[in-house]
């Protein structure tokens, strides 16, 4: 039985990891929420109606890594930089959440249901890291096609929602739209920008993180190198258009492929059929508002609109929608945690 220290627990990902951890997603004896000293003294598990026993927040400096199993950080790249590899050190295993190490090539970047064979040891440093949102939907339905035919290149444009800005996106997106809802004249170019560069309520933001010298951003240039690493494609040809687009859950993409072997589109819904934790919407198509409306349905990638190209049969096109907040970021964390378990170099 584990001892499980969630670091951000009063954020949005930080609060998801305290309800999986409540329904048992691994075996847990203990579990300690850390945030900033503001947060101090809080009670997590009343707030959310917790039925396992959760200590009251400590302030992070506060946090004696002692004792600690494993340490999920979802507290940004600036934290866990200054704090990952002092628990580690202190014998924690860390899965991070953050941008800070996906890149490094002494961490491995895991997706569970596609490069297991990664945490059949534990890391050397004691860190795994956990991917990007987008990049973890995207390559769950991408490796069953690798699988089948290979993959050439990806295309793809992701429209992503507020809640990958965290709480505070959340917020933001509400208050936004009941402003404009209520004055249909606030839509125009006075309202602040706030979280996301650019008004989201009733718009959309074709820019997620600053864009470098060639004009691509912070997120698409994250869609073009981790799957590669996860996929161990360090030549796949990939590019990535990212959009923050008005909705409250889920993140979608639309998907073009290029495959190394011809292929019809009962042999692509099959083979992603069979595919542990991926749902194939053979006759209509997922959807952010449905996708979010069950756990069920938040714990799976859902897949629809398959389609191949009539004059190519290697170019494919695919709808992808997953919760950005338990598939993209809570779900997979913890699921490395069981994976590491069930290898048994954890206990």
């Amino acid at each position: 039985m584990l001892h499980i220290a969630v670091i951000g627990a009063t954020g949005a990902v930080g609060r998801e990891c305290l309800g999986l951890l409540d329904g048992g997603i691994v075996p847990v004896a203990r579990v300690t929420p850390a945030a900033s000293p503001r947060s101090a003294g809080h009670d997590l598990g009343a707030e959310l109606g917790l039925k396992m026993s959760v200590a009251p927040v400590v302030a992070l400096e506060d946090l004696d890594p002692e004792g600690v199993d494993v340490a999920v950080l979802s507290a940004g790249a600036d934290i866990s930089r200054a704090v990952a590899r002092r628990l580690a050190s202190a014998g924690a295993l860390v899965v991070d959440n953050s941008s800070a190490f996906r890149m490094d090539p002494a961490v491995p970047l895991v997706v569970p249901q596609v490069n297991p064979d990664a945490l059949a040891s534990r890391p050397t440093g004691g860190i795994v890291a956990n991917p990007n949102c987008s990049t973890i939907q995207l390559v769950r339905a991408l490796h069953p096609l690798h699988t089948l035919a290979g993959l050439e290149s990806v295309v793809v444009s992701t429209y992503q929602a507020a809640s990958g800005g965290g709480l505070r996106g959340l917020e933001e997106l509400a208050r936004d739209a009941g402003e404009v809802l209520a004055a249909p004249g606030a839509a125009g170019p006075g309202l602040p920008g706030g979280r996301f560069g650019q008004p989201l309520a009733f718009n959309l933001v074709p820019e997620i993180g600053m864009a470098d010298a060639t004009g691509f951003t912070h997120e698409e240039r994250k869609l073009v190198r981790e799957p590669r690493k996860i996929l161990g494609l360090p030549e796949l040809r990939l590019t990535a258009t990212a959009v923050r687009v008005p909705v409250f859950h889920c993140h979608s993409e639309a998907v073009y492929v290029r495959l190394r072997e011809p292929v019809t589109a009962a042999g692509v819904h099959d083979a992603l059929a069979a595919t542990p934790g991926l749902r194939v919407h053979r006759d209509g198509y997922p959807m952010p508002r449905t996708v979010f409306a069950t756990e069920e349905g938040r714990a799976a990638v859902h897949v629809g609109r398959v389609r191949v190209e009539p004059d190519d049969p290697r170019g494919v096109w695919l709808w992808i929608v997953a919760d950005n907040l338990w598939v993209g970021a809570a779900l997979n964390a913890l699921q490395i945690v069981r994976t590491a378990v069930r290898w048994g170099w954890l206990r």
